[in-house]
């Protein structure tokens, strides 16, 4: 079951494509956008997070810290960065594959690949916002904003 608005969101611990590992634990205090999506590489991930390259500043500005989550191991995710010139990290939820996606109950376990899920979670690690959408389904990224814009509010 996918998580809520009012959930507390899980912790995780996951390496970025530098190999550095985030937790959710250390950035108690800031809000975080998590966007997860199926692969690297592939055409609606690549244009969903582009798009969210060339807005990253309406999340930025609003202090929040945006991630991507795929279950992608870690060179991938390098290649993917440097080509696309992506301002935010991504991370690796290869291993445990979807460990972290399981948690958030968007894990696509036939596939074995996260769904294109985003939640935004406050400086208390609730969840503000939660949204997850099938493979194949494009997301529109409003519903984030809007939901960036209230809790800066």
């Amino acid at each position: 079951m996918t998580l809520s608005v009012g959930d507390a969101a899980p912790d995780f611990s996951l390496p970025d494509q530098d190999k550095q590992v985030v937790s959710l634990a250390d950035l108690r205090g800031t809000p975080v956008l998590l966007v997860f999506y199926p692969f690297a590489f592939s055409g609606l991930c690549t244009g969903e997070l582009c798009q969210l390259r060339d807005e990253l500043a309406v999340y930025t500005d609003a202090g929040v810290k945006v991630f991507a989550v795929s279950t992608d191991p870690v060179f991938s995710l390098k290649a993917f960065k440097a080509q696309e010139n992506f301002d935010f990290p991504l991370l690796s939820d290869f291993w445990p594959h979807g460990a972290t996606a399981q948690a958030y109950g968007v894990f696509n376990d036939k596939a074995g690949m996260a769904l294109r899920a985003t939640f935004l979670i406050d400086a208390d690690g609730t969840v503000a916002f939660a949204e997850a959408n099938q493979p194949g389904d494009v997301r529109e990224q409003s519903g984030w904003k809007d939901a960036v814009g209230r809790l800066a509010a």
